[in-house]
């Protein structure tokens, strides 16, 4: 059974808080007609902190399209190895053990891609397979834990790493000055993840089914315009009350497994504000509590698109609270209206051992109960 193992997370040294957010909108666009809107939905969405790649100063400037992704492609080189080696360490495995690279980004673009770059700087074999995602967005974290799963199922034994990268400031639009886009401004963050699945062995989420969802006639809710200044993020009014549709979602994926979407231990669900947390709260019919990972992800760096769910993982590892046969769901949502989405058990041979020689009788080694004398 195919395991995801403990994420290992980077996020830049530049912190721009609510505060100074709410004051560079209100210095930025101080003749906006909707500007009282925008600082209200600002100030809704309970971002504390974010890290930017860049300084602010530098993060509004607009030098052109070829200068930023200039920038993407250095910081991503700079920052991904040493997230890439942690994560390795967390699955106890070498770069010579990966079969498979799943690269997700949606922030920048390179040809060949990152996975091309990572084979040669950092030893893995020139046989590994590679697999970039660019235009899932947010929903790309659980399309790569799905795929990686598909893989392992097809190719028993292997090991994929996911490495997911998202410098969501360099799409900054000065001239972008619409409701959804300012809000925007003031929601996204930067941040560099890492896990690997195992295919064998490991601890961590043994996944066991994952399922895919598209909601019909909404490709324009959340959307990139392309243009010569780079990407134009796009976000309609409507994308808050997409929960309505994909809680079904949820709930089919798992009455398909027999288990019940609303009677799980765990959840990692991409946290792209607090309405999608709250109305699956509602939907679900789940305590508030049940998202705590998620909800720190969104208050402490905002949302960091394809590294949040990966984020919020690693911040359920970090807790240690999960015991051994735990069930648990992971749901990534993004443009399309997608949402992709993984069920599985927790798995923690330590755990089991621990039990094991926990359970023996008082007066027998482990040794001898297994050898029953």
């Amino acid at each position: 059974m195919a395991t995801l193992c403990k994420p290992s997370i980077a996020v830049p040294d530049n912190i721009i808080t609510m505060e100074e957010t709410l004051d560079l909108a209100r210095t930025l666009h101080a003749g906006h007609a909707q500007l009282p809107l925008v600082l209200r939905l600002i100030g809704n969405t309970g971002v504390r902190t974010r890290h930017l790649v860049q300084p602010i100063e530098e993060t509004l400037k607009h030098p052109g399209f070829e200068e930023r992704n200039k920038v993407y492609e250095a910081e991503a080189k700079a920052r991904v190895p040493e997230v890439v080696r942690t994560a390795l360490a967390n699955a106890e495995l070498g770069a010579e053990d990966i079969d498979l690279i799943v690269y997700v980004s949606c922030t920048g673009f390179m040809m060949p891609s990152m996975t091309a770059w990572l084979i040669n700087a950092m030893g893995f074999r020139d046989d590994t397979r590679q697999l970039p995602i660019a235009q899932l967005g947010c929903a790309a974290g659980g399309a790569a834990i799905n795929r990686a799963h598909d893989f392992c199922l097809a190719y028993p034994g292997s090991n994929v790493l996911i490495v997911a990268c998202e410098f969501c400031s360099l799409c900054y639009q000065p001239v972008d000055i619409g409701v959804g886009s300012l809000l925007s401004n003031g929601l996204f963050g930067d941040a560099v993840a890492a896990a690997v699945v195992r295919g064998e062995g490991g601890t961590g989420m043994s996944l066991e089914r994952n399922g895919s969802h598209l909601v019909p006639d909404t490709e324009d809710w959340i959307s990139y315009a392309v243009r010569g200044t780079g990407f134009h993020f796009q976000l309609d009014k409507r994308v808050p009350t997409t929960m309505k549709m994909l809680a079904p979602a949820l709930r089919t994926l798992s009455e398909q497994h027999s288990w019940d979407v609303s009677g799980l231990d765990f959840y990692i669900i991409h946290a792209g504000g607090p309405r999608i947390l709250d109305d699956l709260c509602h939907f679900l019919d789940l305590g508030p509590e049940m998202f705590a990972h998620s909800r720190t992800t969104l208050t402490e760096r905002g949302n960091i698109a394809s590294c949040v769910v990966f984020d919020a993982l690693n911040r359920l590892f970090e807790e240690g609270k999960v015991t051994e046969g735990a069930r648990g769901l992971i749901a990534g949502f993004g443009p399309g209206i997608t949402a992709e989405m993984a069920l599985g058990a927790w798995r923690d041979p330590a755990q089991v051992a621990a039990h094991a020689v926990a359970s023996v009788p008082r007066g027998r080694s482990a040794a001898q109960e297994r050898a029953g004398v």
